[in-house]
Order: C-alpha cells, then sequence, then structure tokens
C-alpha cells in the first residue's frame, strides 16, 4: 500500500471528530453535524473548482456522519468523481463511501461501473484491488453482469500479482453467493481448479473457498479438485511449522487452508483411485495423530487452531463412512474431549458423536463411552452441551442398551430445562416403542413419562401407546391392571385418564374378575376424574362409559343415571350434551345384541408410519436429528444399528408390533378426541361423520416403521435451475457405485446428485424382505411427475418378486417421501434389480436408474453351532463342486473388529472358539427362499505379514457358493 504523506492527515476531519466527541447532549451533536452538513453543501455547490484533498475530506466527513446514524443525501457523485484520481487515499476514499452508502440499485452504478472497469484495466495491482473489493462490497446484480467475464480472466492470468488473485477469487465468490446463474467460470474452470497448486496459499485460501462454493453447485465440473486438494493437504500436514512460516498460527501450519480443503473434500465420495485414497487416509491419520502430541504452547489460540482442524477431519472421516479403523479412532478422539474442561469442546464432541453413533463401523465404539455421556446429562451446567448428551443416548440407542438409556432420561427428565422436555418424552417414547422386547416395559415407560410430564406428553404419544396396547393381545391385561392402579393416585395428569378411560373401556373386563377393579369400582374411579378433566376429555369418558354398559350390564342402571343428568343433557357444550343423548338412547332402545355389534372391541390397526418421529423432527428443526450423513447436512433420527431387528420390537413382524400411525376406522364404539365430529343417530345406527380427525398427525411426512428414520429432512440450499449435465443426457445409465457398500450393511445412502438423494433402509427375515427408499428433494423447487418403479430380467423375475408401493408424484424443494419395497425370494440369484427413477425438474426430464442392494446374502438366517457340529457338517459338504475358496490381496486395514462387524453384517453367526487357530473366523447360516434352503459354512483366514486373505464357503449347491464368495470377498 503507498505510503500516506502528511498532507493526509485531514486536520478538518479530526476536529470536527474531536467537536463532536465533546457535545454535551443530543441537540448539541445534531446542532454541530447539521452545522457541517450545511457547511459541506455550500462547499459542493460553490466551489467548482475543489481540490482531490478538499472532497476526500467532505466526503469522510459525510461517511463518518453516517456512521453516526444520520442519513446522508447527498455527496454520492463527488465520491465518484474521487474515483478518477490517481492518488491512493482519494480512491480508497471514493470507494469507501460507495461500498457504504451507494444501493446496488443507484442511478451511479453505470458510472461506478466505468471507474472500476478503468482501475482493474490498469494493471496497477493497488488500484486493482481497490475495484475488487468495491465489487465484493456492493455485489450488485449489475456489477456481476458487467464484471463476471472480466474478474475470472484476471484470477488465472499469469502476470497478476498474488494479492489481486485473492482479491478476484473471494469477489467472484460474493458474485456467486449474490447472482449464481449470472457467475460461471466456463472455459476457466480447469485454470482456476489449478489455483490449488499456487505456490503463495494466500492464494490458496482464496481459491479453495471459491471452488468450495462453485463445487456445491457442480461436483462434475471441479471433480480434479479432489487430488489437488489431497496433494496440497499432504504437503500441509507432514510439513513442520517452519517450512509455513508465514502462514503458521501458533505452531498450527496453515489452520484455515486445512479446514478450507477438508471442507471441499466434504462435497465429493471418498476418491476412487487407491493411492490417491491411500494418501488422503495418511493426512487423516496424521490429523489424528498430531491431536494426541502434547501441546507445543498452552494458549488457547493453539489448542482452538489445532481442534479446528481436528473436528474438520473427523467430518470428513463421517462423511466419507468408508474407512472403519479411522472411525472408530476418530470416535476415541471425540471421547477424550468428553471430560475436556473447555465447554465448546464438550459441545463439539457430543455433536460430532452423534453422527458417529449411526455408522456402523463406529457404533460399538460409542456405546463405550455410555458412562461419560450419562454423567455429563446429570453435571452438565450448560444446557446445550446437556441437550447434545440426550441426543447422543438416543443416537447410540440399542437393544443392548435401551433400558439403561431410557431410565436415564426419564430420570434426568424430572430436573430438565422446560425448553427441551417435549423432545426428551418424544425421544423416550420412540426408543420405548422401538426396542420394546417386553411390552409390559413399554407401557410402565410411556405411563411414568405420562406421570413425569404430563403437560409435555403430546397427544401422538398417548395415541401411540393406545395402538400398541390394541395391537398386542399379550399386554392388554396387564396395560388394563396398570392404568388402573395409576389412577388411583390421587392427582392424575388428563393424559393419564385419557389414556386409562380409552384402555379400561376396552380392556376393563380382563381385570373386572377382582374384586377391588370390580366394574363399579372402575367406573367409580374414572367417574371421580370426570369434573376436573377438560372437555375433550370429557367427551372421551362418556364414550369410554358406554364401552362400560356393554362390557358390564350390571353397571348400566348407574351409568345411565349419569348420562340422564342435568349436567350431561343440558350441558352447554354441544359436543358433551349431543353425546350424552345419543349414548343414553342408545343404551335404552338398543337389545344386547345391537350393543354388541355396534360396541364391539376394536380391531387392530392397519400398519402405517408412526407420527411420533416426524413430531420430533418438526421440533428440532432442519439438520438437528441425530443420525446418519449429517455431515451432508441429512436428518436422520433413531437409526436402526442391528440388522434385521424390526423397530417394533420382539421380532414380530406383525403389525401389532411396530405398527406405525394410523386413522381410526368410523365405528362408534370408540372414545374420541376432542377435535372428533359429534355422532349422529340415525334409524338406530350411528354414524362418525370424522372419526379421529387426522390421528397422528397422519397429514405429515411419514416416518419409517417402528418409529426409526433413514434419510433426509434437510439439504443445503441449490439454485432452482435445470442441471446442464441432467438436462443434456436425461438418461445417465445405471448406477451400481454404491452397491457393494451394502453388502454388509442395511441402511444407508444409495444415491446421491445436484438434485436428488436417495437412501435406503431394509430388514430381512427369512425368504421375505422389506425395504424403504426415501427419495429427498434437495433443490427448493418442486419434483413433478415423480415416478419410481423396479424392474428386473426376465430371469430374475422368477428369482426374486419385487412389489413396489407408489410414490407421491409431487416432492416439494427440501422435502422427502418414502417408498416401500416387499421383496421375496423364491430362489437362489445372482443379479439383482434396478430401481429406475423419472421426473421433471425445471421443466427438464429426468432419469435416474439405480442397482437396488438386493443380494442372496440379505436372506441369511444365522445359525449358531458347536464345534464339533460345525466340523461334521464341514466333512459333510466335502465335494468339490460345494467348496469356492478364494485368495486375495487385503484392501483396508486388517482390523480384527472391523472383520468380525463385517461378518456379522454378512448375515451369518460368528462362531467363537470354533476354528483351532483363534486369528481365523468362522460362520454358518442358511439361506432361505421360497423354494429351498441351503446351508453354508465359512472360514476366513487373515494373513496379517502378507496382507491377505483366504476366504472358503461350502454350502450344498455350487452356484451359491461362488455367489456368497464373491460378495463376501469385495468388502476385505
Amino acid at each position: 500500500m503507498p505510503a500516506v504523506s502528511k498532507g493526509d492527515g485531514m486536520r478538518g476531519l479530526a476536529v470536527f471528530i474531536s467537536d463532536i466527541r465533546n457535545c454535551k447532549s443530543k441537540e448539541a451533536e445534531i446542532k454541530r453535524i447539521n452545522k457541517e452538513l450545511a457547511n459541506i453543501r455550500s462547499k459542493f455547490k460553490g466551489d467548482k473548482a475543489l481540490d482531490g484533498y478538499s472532497k476526500k475530506k467532505y466526503v469522510c466527513k459525510l461517511l463518518f456522519i453516517f456512521l453516526l446514524g444520520h442519513d446522508i443525501d447527498f455527496g454520492h457523485m463527488e465520491a465518484v468523481n474521487l474515483l478518477s484520481s490517481n492518488k491512493y487515499t482519494e480512491k480508497q476514499i471514493g470507494y469507501l463511501f460507495i461500498s457504504v452508502l451507494v444501493n446496488s440499485n443507484s442511478d451511479l452504478i453505470r458510472l461506478i461501473n466505468n471507474a472500476i472497469k478503468n482501475d482493474l484495466s490498469s494493471r496497477n495491482p493497488t488500484f486493482m484491488n481497490l475495484a475488487l473489493h468495491c465489487i465484493a462490497n456492493v455485489g450488485s446484480r449489475e456489477m456481476a453482469e458487467a464484471f463476471a467475464t472480466d474478474i475470472p480472466r484476471i484470477l488465472v492470468a499469469g502476470d497478476t500479482m498474488d494479492s489481486v488473485k485473492q482479491s478476484a477469487a473471494l469477489c467472484l465468490l460474493r458474485l456467486n453467493k449474490t447472482s449464481p446463474d449470472l457467475v460461471s467460470m466456463g472455459e476457466w474452470t480447469s485454470r482456476v481448479v489449478h489455483l490449488l497448486n499456487d505456490q503463495h496459499l494466500g492464494v490458496v485460501t482464496a481459491a479453495t473457498s471459491l471452488i468450495s462454493r462453485l463445487a456445491q453447485k457442480s461436483p462434475d465440473d471441479f471433480k480434479t479438485s479432489v487430488s489437488l486438494a489431497v496433494a496440497r493437504l499432504s504437503r500441509i500436514v507432514t510439513s513442520a511449522s517452519i517450512d509455513l512460516q508465514d502462514y503458521t498460527y501458533y505452531f498450527v501450519a496453515a489452520p484455515w487452508l486445512s479446514v478450507k480443503l477438508l471442507r471441499l473434500l466434504q462435497c465429493y465420495p471418498p476418491p476412487e483411485d487407491a493411492a490417491l485414497r491411500s494418501r488422503l487416509t495418511e493426512c487423516l491419520e496424521t490429523i489424528l495423530n498430531k491431536a494426541q502430541e502434547p501441546p507445543k504452547s498452552k494458549k488457547v489460540q493453539h489448542s482452538n487452531a489445532k481442534n479446528a482442524v481436528l473436528f474438520e477431519a473427523i467430518s470428513l472421516i463421517i462423511h466419507h463412512d468408508s474407512e472403519p479403523t479411522l472411525l472408530v479412532r476418530a470416535c476415541n478422539q471425540l471421547g477424550q474431549f468428553l471430560q475436556h474442561r473447555e465447554t465448546n469442546l464438550r459441545y463439539l464432541a457430543l455433536e460430532s458423536m452423534c453422527t458417529l453413533a449411526s455408522s456402523e463401523f463406529s457404533h460399538e465404539a460409542v456405546k463405550t463411552h455410555i458412562d461419560t455421556v450419562i454423567n455429563a446429562l446429570k453435571t452438565e451446567r450448560d444446557v446445550s452441551v446437556r441437550q447434545r448428551a440426550v441426543d447422543l443416548l438416543y443416537a447410540m440407542c440399542d437393544r443392548s442398551n435401551a433400558k439403561q438409556i431410557v431410565a436415564e432420561m426419564l430420570s434426568y427428565l424430572e430436573n430438565a430445562d422446560y425448553s427441551i422436555r417435549e423432545e426428551i418424552v418424544l425421544k423416550v417414547a420412540i426408543l420405548a416403542e422401538k426396542y420394546a422386547v417386553d411390552y409390559t416395559w413399554y407401557v410402565d415407560t410411556i405411563l411414568n413419562l405420562i406421570r413425569m410430564a404430563g403437560d409435555h406428553v403430546s397427544e401422538e404419544v398417548w395415541y401411540r401407546v393406545i395402538q400398541i396396547v390394541i395391537n398386542r393381545d399379550d399386554v392388554q391385561g396387564y396395560a388394563a391392571k396398570t392404568v388402573f392402579e395409576a389412577l388411583q393416585a390421587p392427582a392424575c395428569h388428563e393424559n393419564l385418564v385419557k389414556v386409562g378411560g380409552y384402555i379400561l373401556g376396552e380392556f376393563g373386563n380382563l381385570i373386572a374378575g377382582d374384586p377391588r377393579s370390580s366394574p363399579l369400582v372402575q367406573f367409580n374411579l374414572l367417574h371421580s376424574k370426570f369434573h376436573l378433566c377438560s372437555v375433550p376429555t370429557r367427551a372421551l369418558l362418556l364414550s369410554a362409559y358406554i364401552k362400560f354398559i356393554n362390557l358390564f350390564p350390571e353397571v348400566k342402571g348407574t351409568i345411565q343415571e349419569v348420562l340422564r343428568s342435568d349436567s350431561q343433557l343440558r350441558n352447554a357444550d354441544v359436543e358433551l350434551q349431543q353425546r350424552a343423548v345419543e349414548y343414553l338412547r342408545l343404551s335404552c332402545i338398543a337389545t344386547t345384541d345391537i350393543l354388541a355389534t355396534v360396541l364391539e372391541e376394536m380391531p387392530p390397526f392397519p400398519e402405517r408410519e408412526s407420527s411420533i418421529l416426524a413430531k420430533l423432527k418438526k421440533k428440532k428443526g432442519p439438520g438437528n436429528v441425530p443420525g446418519i450423513n449429517d455431515t451432508k447436512r441429512n436428518v436422520n433420527g433413531a437409526t436402526e444399528h442391528n440388522n434385521g431387528e424390526n423397530g417394533g420390537g420382539g421380532g414380530d413382524t406383525d403389525a401389532t408390533a411396530s405398527s406405525p400411525s394410523v386413522t381410526m376406522a368410523p365405528l362408534a364404539n370408540r372414545p374420541r378426541p376432542a377435535h372428533s365430529i359429534p355422532i349422529m343417530l340415525s334409524a338406530g345406527t350411528l354414524n362418525l361423520a370424522h372419526p379421529f380427525n387426522d390421528l397422528l398427525n397422519l397429514n405429515s411426512p411419514p416416518a419409517t416403521t417402528g418409529g426409526s428414520s433413514l434419510l433426509v429432512d434437510v439439504f443445503s440450499d441449490v439454485t432452482p435451475e435445470p442441471v446442464s449435465a441432467f438436462a443434456s443426457n436425461p438418461d445417465p445409465g445405471v448406477s451400481d457405485e454404491s452397491f457393494s457398500r451394502f453388502v454388509c450393511k442395511n441402511n444407508g445412502v444409495l444415491y446421491e446428485d445436484q438434485l436428488l438423494q436417495i437412501g435406503l433402509k431394509s430388514e430381512y427375515r427369512q425368504n421375505l424382505g422389506r425395504m424403504y427408499v426415501f427419495f429427498g428433494n434437495k433443490t427448493s423447487s418442486q419434483f413433478v411427475g415423480f415416478s419410481s418403479s423396479v424392474t428386473s430380467q426376465d430371469a430374475l423375475k422368477a428369482q426374486v418378486n419385487v412389489h413396489a408401493k407408489a410414490v407421491d408424484p409431487v416432492i416439494e424443494g427440501g422435502a422427502q417421501v418414502q417408498q416401500i419395497l416387499n421383496i421375496e425370494c423364491v430362489s437362489e440369484f445372482s443379479d439383482a434389480p434396478l430401481l429406475d427413477i423419472h421426473f421433471r425438474y425445471g421443466g427438464a426430464p429426468q432419469s435416474i436408474s439405480v442397482k437396488l442392494p438386493v443380494m442372496l446374502n440379505k436372506f441369511f438366517q444365522p445359525t449358531e453351532m458347536t464345534s464339533q457340529d460345525f466340523f461334521q457338517r464341514w466333512k459333510q459338504l466335502g465335494l468339490p463342486q460345494q467348496e469356492v475358496q478364494k485368495i486375495f490381496q487385503s484392501k483396508h486395514p486388517m482390523d480384527i473388529e472391523v472383520t468380525k462387524a463385517k461378518i456379522l453384517g454378512f448375515g451369518v453367526a460368528l462362531l467363537e472358539g470354533v476354528d483351532p487357530n483363534p486369528a481365523n473366523f468362522v460362520g454358518a447360516g442358511v439361506i432361505h427362499s421360497k423354494t429351498s434352503q441351503v446351508g453354508c459354512l465359512l472360514r476366513l483366514e487373515p494373513n496379517t505379514q502378507a496382507q491377505m486373505y483366504r476366504l472358503t464357503l461350502r454350502t450344498s449347491r455350487d452356484t451359491v457358493s461362488q455367489r456368497l464368495c464373491d460378495l463376501l470377498s469385495d468388502q476385505f
């Protein structure tokens, strides 16, 4: 920057500022400012020959007055005139005034653009920087149109100085944010990407910010940046702090650039090139190793910079979700931060571990920290950290720890902040249902929930417990007994009265044999709560009373007296009055048979999705429900980590086990919430105009069966315009990039581009399977004419039956829809069906074809065997055509725990202590199809020195052996 001469001190400005500061009152300040404004206006109008110094001084005064909060309506032209000056200080003040005071729609924009164009073509680096800064600060569409082609040329020109390149890159970044449709690199793309190789790290830092932004919009155009980013990152993390002395911040080499490079890599999947992938893995391992080293400085700036790089590296590891060793190491590193004295680190560690918990590779590692997380929940002072601890407990929950986590959440609920109580209630309700093996525990949990936090228990929760009880015969008696006991408390929450009225109205007969809970006792207990309840609950209790008349004829007279009372028949509320009149009339004129028919027991609810999880997502807001792929800005709640386990619990595949939310059939025999329409009596029958109106929030976006969800609810903003790559090629071919990743896991992201994300959650039992496919719209515009169908080759159609349910033809921007696929394995197969998707976006047709991960091993049922049984069966399958053996090189680090997880994920039972060599892995299972069952034994022998495996499979069918061998060997 040029030196400032003494004459540039602007003594008049200093005197004016001093006068303002010395003003004793606001009135005095305004008086002084008005005097100065009058003086400046007279100077600008009267003296046409003002020199540059005077213009600069007066423009500076106007700028200062504006910053004090006063409106400035003149002086703009004088500021524009300063842009033509050859003196740096005068030009600087002109650009400063324009950046602050000139509106993007101003009439002066064309004059300003001409001055900027002159400075950009002057090749004076100082003037070019001033002009670029002004463009970035104003950021108007007119400026973007005027300079969108000039700035990229300046950026990639060989003779442009480094400081100008930095400014040009950041200026383009700003214009891309304000007018993305006007800023396109086009022919400059490859040269912009190669700025990552620039020797000046300042240029690289600015270019990385720009490329990251552009790559989010057009990832294919900037795919070559991955290799350059990895190379640059490798040089930074392996260098000593003295090598990058100018860019070392408290002994951390180029932390800002490292973070930006790691974020750029998160725009892409893991590199396909083995060497590049290995180099990236080494970089991430180095960052993790450096985090373990003793700090080189005790200053907070050192730890902040070091941890910033570490957390971004962990985000990249989570994003890739492909290196089990790195995921486990990242989890262990985050575990060390859980007890750190710095609150921010504890918060970030909990937040990152929420995402790690949903990865099949790191879920077990996250669970090892459960005691620390529970302790944080109890002792943490900061409410935001406690909330993250609740999120992490929710994310790490599975069948092995569900009761412990639910108990801890219930314990915390009594002292929890009111702002998060409803969220905790929803999470406890979801976990209790999802992992309930014993449904008596589920009933106890929900009733405790209502007792402790009744005001925060939404309708969805108590609707859901009623559904579960109605759908499960084995728990109905226990539920009736438990609610009856709970209602005996002197003070009951109204939600408990609702549940009690509903359940006793349906199943009170199951406990009526006990004199302590006789029909009259049940009725008196419910009616004792009647006067304390609101109108909706009273309406529900009246419906329970009419059910009692059917269940217990001996209390008919007592109930009719209640219905006949003035408080009911002449009730001011039309709903209560109508119910009382109609129920009384029904009980008087209807025969026993008619009553039994009209008031029969509730039928089981049909299968639908639970809305409790949808409500939780809505409450949390976009991007805040922990689950898989959070690093891609996706929301996933309550992801099932145990493959093949039904979210409904107990391994029962019936709709009663995991039936999500439903609407009640229009029968008159059920208690109804307040918003239901009154019953109309006609010709001895009852009609419900609208039973349970939108019961369990059916109009909300669906979640997956059993309260578990897989995929997306929110996406990063994408400009609503057709993507040229798709518009020009509406049929990009079959995508099978992610196919092999699903061999050993059942959920994850199957396909993703800049428009659409497809996620899966699957569950299999014997020869049947169910796959939930989630289509997420990543743009802000609608997908119309959306259709999704499954196609198979002729041979495969006879081997695998896939029935696809219809999907919503319109997907709103940022929303998702779900499609359910029911799968049946008829006989063994080797090919896979295709999922064909068609829709229109921005007027352009889009077609995507994805290979569905339906493999033969998905129909495994694990088989436990003793050592003797295993080798006896092994010998029986000794024919040459029954055995397939393959020796292959390891593609991933040979980790024992990861190998075990993959074999279990493959579907077989892992048999411990069977093989004489403890280093070997042995498994057994049976593949179920409609026509046959095929037993399978496998043996995996690792050679850690040679980094090789020998895999041997024996089955009764050679085609099955070969197919399973091909699938499993590809995973190591």
